[in-house]
């Protein structure tokens, strides 16, 4: 009796062992990945509870095995900049190996809002920052309408503000940190009635929390005043005053030909103990709203394009003067393509050390869809400017130390590494590739065959998983985490 009983609590510590090391999903024999430490081995990778738990060159036990051989395995893509956050938009950003995709140029007008219509109904981890153009707008009396986030050209865009209304905007910022919001985000080109103190005033309000300034900058292209390079000069100018991080947002739209001399500003901030990070987005075609101040009078000159650069997304068109005229009028918001860069300043921007990567992405642009996938096929595989790796890290890691700036749940997103968050894409390197064009800017990239946002796959063997929801919101200090991922 005494010897079936030591049996029986032999075989019950075996099975609690057994059970202690059954992940809930293993991935088996990928080349995996990892910036941070530099790994990059065939290895098998363990999954628990929406993290990951093991490491291994070892076979490992699971409920469900994913066979990655031949198959890169790595962090999920974060994506700083991105507009679109419906979910027609997600799913392509899916495709394209995004398991974070964040509003942080602009910035959503209201961050609760923001936040209370994603929770549940989010393919992808989402987050904010507030928005200086949105709070200006309201405090000059012209609260942006639902759905927008950039105001028509007009007295909220073009006239100073006076002090009281500076502290309301400082005021209405503060509150939605206080919301959640990840950092303060700038478009400061849609303003251009804001004075530098204003900016100043801004930056202050970000450097009161010890978060960073996410800023489309003042003005674009080479005429002075009001070139890139002064415009560089400005938001370096209030990150040294206040100390507030500075992230400048597509350098390669705002400074075109003149990029490269923009990342050496950037990269002379940075040493001498600044803050500041960029990044850019591998397309020749920027897209905005042709009703905003950025085409207030004087942009052909400063962006050194015409009429005919300027293409309506959705038709093709080519605009002419009157036609350019009637949409700038028109109360209604309408998209353009702006067709103002070079292959070439694009080709030499990318591969940069000081770039990271993100999409500008919203629907009518092909960077919605392809933008990360597009790295990979042109930069890494045709035209090997890039490792495979450094691409990675660009599309990681590197915004990942971004947001450590806002909420340490960053310290677990962008690494494959035991205890970070399970959110990863598995592609295959030699085919994952963008589809989309300016003709067809939803067409989804494909080689990702799956992508897993916390644990959870999205995407199972090529196809995007119905009636799954695993995105969490990523929230700044104001506002206490909740949820399993963030």
């Amino acid at each position: 009796m005494r010897n079936l009983f030591l049996t029986l609590c032999l075989l019950a510590v075996a099975t609690t062992l057994v059970a202690a090391q059954q992940y809930d999903l293993v991935l088996e024999g990928g080349r995996v990945m990892d910036p941070e430490t530099a790994l990059d081995a065939v290895r098998n990778v363990g999954i628990r509870d929406g993290k990951i738990a093991r490491i291994s060159a070892a076979p490992l036990s699971g409920r469900r095995i994913i066979h990655a051989a031949g198959l890169v395995v790595a962090p999920g893509f974060i994506d700083l900049h991105q507009h679109g956050q419906d979910l027609s938009s997600q799913r392509v950003k899916a495709f394209d190996g995004v398991t974070t995709a964040l509003e942080m140029e602009i910035g959503a007008p209201d961050v609760t809002q923001f936040l209370n219509a994603k929770q549940g109904h989010s393919l992808i981890h989402y987050g904010t920052t507030a928005s200086h153009v949105a709070a200006r707008a309201l405090v000059f009396g012209a609260a942006l309408p639902d759905g927008t986030i950039l105001p028509k050209s007009g007295p909220a865009t073009d006239q100073p503000a006076t002090p009281e209304q500076i502290g309301r905007i400082q005021q209405r910022l503060r509150s939605e940190l206080d919301a959640g919001g990840l950092g303060v985000g700038m478009g400061i080109q849609y303003t251009p009635g804001a004075t530098r103190l204003e900016v100043i005033d801004v930056f202050r309000v970000a450097a009161e929390r010890k978060l960073p300034v996410y800023t489309h900058m003042r003005s674009a292209g080479r005429v002075e005043p009001g070139s890139a390079i002064e415009s560089v000069e400005e938001v370096i100018g209030a990150a040294a005053i206040t100390g507030a991080p500075l992230h400048i947002v597509h350098i390669n739209s705002t400074c075109l030909r003149d990029s490269l001399e923009c990342i050496s500003l950037v990269e002379g901030a940075r040493a001498r103990g600044l803050d500041v990070t960029t990044e850019a987005y591998p397309y020749i075609a920027g897209m905005t709203a042709i009703n905003s101040a950025l085409f207030n009078p004087g942009w052909r000159e400063k962006l050194g394009i015409d009429y005919s650069n300027l293409v309506l997304p959705d038709t093709g068109e080519h605009l002419t003067k009157e036609r350019f005229d009637e949409l700038h009028n028109a109360s209604k918001q309408q998209w353009v393509l702006v067709f103002a860069n070079t292959q070439e300043t694009v080709d030499a921007i990318i591969p940069n050390p000081l770039i990271m990567i993100a999409s500008d992405g919203a629907e009518g642009h092909p960077r919605n869809a392809g933008t990360y996938s597009r790295v990979l096929a042109q930069y890494v595989r045709e035209k090997k400017t890039l490792t495979l790796m450094e691409a990675l890290r660009k599309m990681t890691l590197m915004p990942a130390q971004m947001l450590e700036r806002s909420t340490p749940a960053a310290r677990r997103m962008g690494r494959l590494q035991e205890g970070a968050d399970a959110d990863v894409v598995i592609f295959d390197p030699q085919t994952i590739t963008d589809r989309s064009t300016f003709e067809k800017p939803m067409e989804p990239s494909v080689g990702v065959h799956y992508l897993l946002v916390g644990g959870t796959a999205l995407i199972d063997e090529g196809k995007l998983v119905p009636a799954v929801f695993p995105g969490r919101a990523l929230t700044g200090p104001g506002k206490p985490t909740t949820g399993k991922v963030h």
